[in-house]
């Protein structure tokens, strides 16, 4: 897997950017079958920041409905990345 296609987006919500606020902490969507080993390598070498440590959390899609339409969304995988001591966030997410 390359490393551009383990990571697909920076989550910015409201409890990430709390999360944000002590300046070691990074929320992504990442691709279902991405382990923390991947992600670890994806993260260091794409945004140049040592990673000490990474936290994985799968998300079941709801079931949602439109009159009497039943659809559902699709699954997704979260990585919770906790930088070193000392590593700074990368200019680009600083002010998200």
């Amino acid at each position: 897997m390359k490393l551009t296609d383990v990571i697909r987006r920076p989550l910015i919500t409201e409890k990430t950017t709390t999360l944000r606020e002590d300046g070691r902490t990074l929320v992504f969507e990442v691709a279902k079958d991405a382990n923390k080993i991947d992600i670890k390598r994806a993260v260091e070498s794409l945004l140049g920041s040592k990673v000490a440590s990474v936290r994985t959390s799968l998300t079941h899609g709801k079931f949602k409905r439109q009159g009497k339409f039943i659809g559902r969304r699709s699954d997704s995988k979260k990585a919770y990345v906790t930088l070193r001591e000392g590593e700074k966030l990368p200019e680009f997410l600083q002010g998200a």
